[in-house]
Formats: structure tokens, sequence, C-alpha cells
């Protein structure tokens, strides 16, 4: 039995894999040298590949295509990225370069609608979906996008009562203000609630429309939001609540023709193992099919369907690298590898929600491997990484300490939502510094192309924000 770390991953998975192979015996990611980074930049670091946002949109774009062109479908399919999955410009910019839709979540997203805008990288003509609570400020911004020209800005109905103060702002608008009304899904099993407290529940649609919405001359009904926190997977869950939404959207349908778009809330799930299995171009053809399906036996027109897809467009393209410091044997079983920052500030995640990422050394592939548990330099006993989703168990090659080269791991596909909850270049746990970025992407000869976007928080910054000038 061959017990080097290269072997362990070969036997367990199908390697090299898309997005991961060894050159020299270092890891690459996308085809990047992560050596030739650690060399020029240090650790700890995060990086983005940017190209992978385009991948993943043509990705998703090409198979309802494929789809709505096998079923015959009459509807168009379009494309939303939510911006607060990563509101960084740089991701935000490579999304919008393939003539995508956006969706906000709350009203400094409309400033950020705004700057793209003033340089150019979208037109008024874009279609925007206004998720989240709506705030005065966030409906003064949204009403004020519809007075300077932006009509395909639809606002999404999250309760009854929002739909008072939505009315005051639409009296004075010069077009009717575009509207979509959220469903409340009810939660999985294991919840610790029943129904979401997002959107409006399913039996009171149809009457909410009827007594608050028809005939109002300011506002026009456009979209039915139907959200699922847990993604779209192939379970009976999802597919038990997307026929709820589907029937409540025909009926509503039946009485608001002008009601043109259904839009599929909650993404599609993203790589997070290296066994990770999920068939794309069967749940899309089942969601094309269902669609189409129903509106063709209730007579009714089928609907352009719409996607927001955060983690989905962002995930991918991230990674968090670090060094292992020190090796730490607790006990007679446990062996600690101790990294260069910390594990909650940099994939905030893992700590909070136990989500799990696809971790792998960049180095020492023909070492043997061992059982560890990896440690975060901060003083919470909650900074640490012990498990994968597949095996549970964590693996990585053993390393003597007298090296010349330590030992360097990384954290792959992070790239949504981890910098925006643990608030980049902000106030840290235990003051950890957040570690530079750097951002990959291709030039016009396809070559790669490396650039700092920020180098690693400075001790005056945190002093400042904390008072101390």
């Amino acid at each position: 039995m061959k017990n080097t770390y290269f072997d362990l991953i070969d036997q367990s998975y199908y390697f090299p894999q898309e997005g991961f192979d060894l050159k020299d015996g270092y890891l690459t990611f996308h085809g990047v040298s992560l050596k030739y980074l650690i060399e020029k930049y240090g650790t700890p670091f995060k990086l983005m590949y940017l190209p992978r946002i385009g991948e993943q949109i043509k990705k998703a774009r090409n198979l309802f295509r494929r789809a709505i062109k096998k079923h015959k479908y009459s509807g168009k399919y379009y494309y939303a990225y939510c911006t607060k999955c990563c509101h960084f410009s740089h991701v935000v910019k490579s999304a919008v370069k393939e003539k995508i839709q956006l969706e906000t979540s709350s009203s400094f997203d409309i400033d950020l609608i705004y700057k793209l805008y003033e340089e150019q990288e979208i037109t008024k003509k874009i279609i925007i979906i206004h998720n989240g609570y709506k705030t005065e400020d966030y409906l003064k911004k949204i009403a004020k996008l519809n007075k300077d020209g932006f009509y395909n800005s639809i606002l999404i109905l999250d309760s009854k009562s929002e739909l008072t103060r939505v009315k005051k702002y639409a009296r004075g608008l010069e077009k009717p203000l575009k509207i979509g009304i959220r469903m409340a899904i009810d939660e999985e099993p294991q919840s610790s609630y029943y129904t979401s407290r997002l959107g409006i529940r399913a039996k009171e649609i149809l009457d909410f429309y009827k007594k608050e919405i028809k005939g109002n001359q300011n506002i026009d009904l456009k979209m039915f939001h139907f959200f699922v926190d847990s993604g779209i997977k192939d379970n009976l869950y999802y597919w038990g609540e997307f026929q709820k939404a589907l029937n409540i959207f025909i009926e509503l349908k039946k009485i608001c023709p002008e009601m043109k778009a259904i839009d599929l809330g909650g993404g599609f799930p993203i790589r997070n193992n290296l066994g990770f299995e999920y068939d794309y171009e069967y749940i899309i053809n089942e969601i094309v099919e269902n669609i189409a399906a129903a509106c063709r036996e209730a007579e009714v027109e089928e609907p352009d369907i719409f996607t927001e897809f955060g983690k989905y467009t962002v995930g991918e393209s991230g990674a968090t690298i670090f060094s292992v410091l020190e090796q730490k044997p607790q006990n007679d079983t446990e062996m600690w590898y101790m990294v260069d920052n910390s594990l909650m500030n940099t994939i905030p995640d893992a700590w909070s929600i136990n989500e799990k990422f696809i971790m792998l050394p960049i180095n020492k592939w023909d070492n043997e491997y061992t059982k560890v548990n990896l440690g975060g330099i901060s003083c919470d006993h909650s900074d640490y990484y012990n498990s994968e989703d597949m095996n549970q168990q964590l693996f990585l090659p053993k390393y003597s300490p007298k090296d010349k080269e330590p030992l360097y791991v990384g954290f792959f596909h992070t790239g949504a939502y981890q910098d925006s909850i643990s608030g980049y270049g902000g106030i840290k746990h235990c003051l950890i510094p957040s570690p530079k970025m750097i951002i990959i992407d291709r030039d016009e000869t396809g070559n790669y192309v490396d650039t700092v976007y920020r180098n690693e928080q400075k001790v005056e910054e945190m002093l400042e924000i904390l008072g101390y000038n």
C-alpha cells in the first residue's frame, strides 16, 4: 500500500482534475503556479482568478439555452449576479462583461450601481432585481434609479407591509414602478423555524395581489420570486417547494397576464471537495421542462426565467494560501499544524456555519501523509479546521521542521462571502491583519497577469479605525 500524499489523493479521487494539477511537484490552480506566487509575494495571501467568473456564467447560460431549445420553450433566460456575494470591483466588473443582470440587497448597493454606470461598465438597460428589506434610504434610491432612466429596475416585495411605503415612492415616478412578489417557502425539516422570514406566505399571495396591487396605475407586477436558501438541489424538498411556487405562479399569471418572469433564487452548489458530483445539465433540463409542461397544461404564457447566482459565479475563483509555522503534537493521537493567519478571520464560513472547502497542500506531495488538525494563530479555541466534507478526517503531508522549505497549504473555492462576512480590511479578531490580495487575470494574448489589489493590512490602519490617532 503506497502512502505518499499523492497516492492518497490519486487513489481516493480522479486526479488531476479541473482546476487542480501538479507541476514539478507543486500544486497549480487553474494553471496558475502557486509556487511562483508564494516566492513572489510570500504568505499568507488571498487570490482571485477572474477568468473563472466568465467560465461559470457561460456554462450556466449555455446549458439553459440548450434546454430552452430542446423543449421549444418560448421564454428567455437571464443570468443575474448577487452583488452581496462579493462586492469587489474586479469581481463585479468581470461578471458584467458577460452581459448579465444584477441583484442588489441594500441601500449602498444602489451607489455601486451608479459607480458601474459612471464607469460605463453597464447601461441603463440592465435589469436590476432589488431584494432585501426596504429601508427608507433603500426605497429612495430605488425610486431615484427609476427617475434616472433605469426602467428595468424591479423591486421585490419581501412583505405585505412594504407595499404601503413602495406606493408612496411610486406615485412620484413618470413610469409605473416594476415590482415582484417573493413567496415565503417552508424551510427544511431540520431548520430552527418552519416558514422563511423572507417573502409573503403562499396562501396569501393571490388575495394580496387582488386587493392591493391589481389596478394600481403606479406599480406594475412583472416577476414572481422563489428562493430556497439551501440552493437548487436534486432532492424531494427542493422539487416540492419548486412545484408549490410554480402552481402559485400559474394562478397569479392567470389574473395578472403582464407578469412575465419567474425568478429562481437560490443558486447552484460549487465544488467543496474533490469528489463533488452535480449534474448541472440534468437539473437545468428539469427546471425548464417542468415550467414548460405546467404552463402549457394551464394554457398560460411561458415566463422568462431568471436565476440569481452568487456563490456559483465567484466561489470557484478564490483561494487562500498559508504557510505552516509549526507542528504541535498535543497528545498521542492529535497533531496540530499551525498556519500563519487566523482561519476564523480568513474563511469565517468554516467557523460560523461549518462550511467545507477544498483544502490541499501546495508542496511535499511525495511525502508520507498524516491525520492533522489545522490551527490559526488567534487565541480563540474555535480557530481551527479539522474535517473534510467527504471523509471527515483531514490529511496532509508529513514534514520535518528542519526542511528548508515549509509546508504550504491552500483553501480553494473561497471566493464567495468570505471577505464580505469577515469585513476585508476592517478590524479583525485578535487584530490579526487581513492578508494581501492578489488578482489573477489573462491579457490579450492569454498569458496570466498577477497584480496586488491590496497589501497586508497595516497596524496603523487598524489603530486609526479604533480611534488611536
